[in-house]
């Protein structure tokens, strides 16, 4: 009787283990821009392009970061998050621009996943924002 019971509830415990909802995902690239930490640090602050899809949550001076909102809402993403730093690149006249973007997957059930709705299209779609928003951010700075 207790294999029984020892059995079954094994096999309960093993269920729940697999149905946990979606598993969080991340984002994060990095460029190099030829202008010190404290030049590129000030231009994000005030950089326009940014503004158009996200929403500022905090700057963090001494840090050099900055929490960002997405504003956009037809996405194939949820939960967005992200987060920009400037480092110190090589050199005095060298920064490193990390933008780290943590969120979710649209559809937060278990599978079957709608198609688009899957982490490889919120994956997907994260990178056409960062990607893009670095390298227009780096052509800006250097070419101030």
């Amino acid at each position: 009787m207790k294999k029984i019971i020892f059995t079954l509830l094994a096999i309960l415990f093993s269920t729940l283990a697999f149905s946990h909802g979606p598993t969080p995902q991340k984002v994060q690239e990095s460029v190099t821009i030829a202008a010190s930490p404290e030049k590129t640090w000030e231009a994000l602050k005030n950089y326009s392009a940014f503004e158009k899809i996200m929403k500022v949550r905090s700057f963090k001076d001494k840090l050099m970061k900055a929490k960002y909102e997405l504003i956009k809402t037809d996405v194939p993403f949820s939960d967005y998050n992200a987060q920009i730093r400037v480092k110190k690149g090589e050199n005095d006249n060298e920064s490193v621009v990390q933008w780290t973007a943590r969120f979710y997957r649209t559809y937060k059930l278990n599978p079957p996943i709608p198609e688009g709705q899957d982490d490889a299209t919120a994956v997907a779609a994260v990178k056409e924002i960062v990607g893009p928003g670095l390298a227009g951010f780096k052509k800006s700075v250097e070419s101030q």
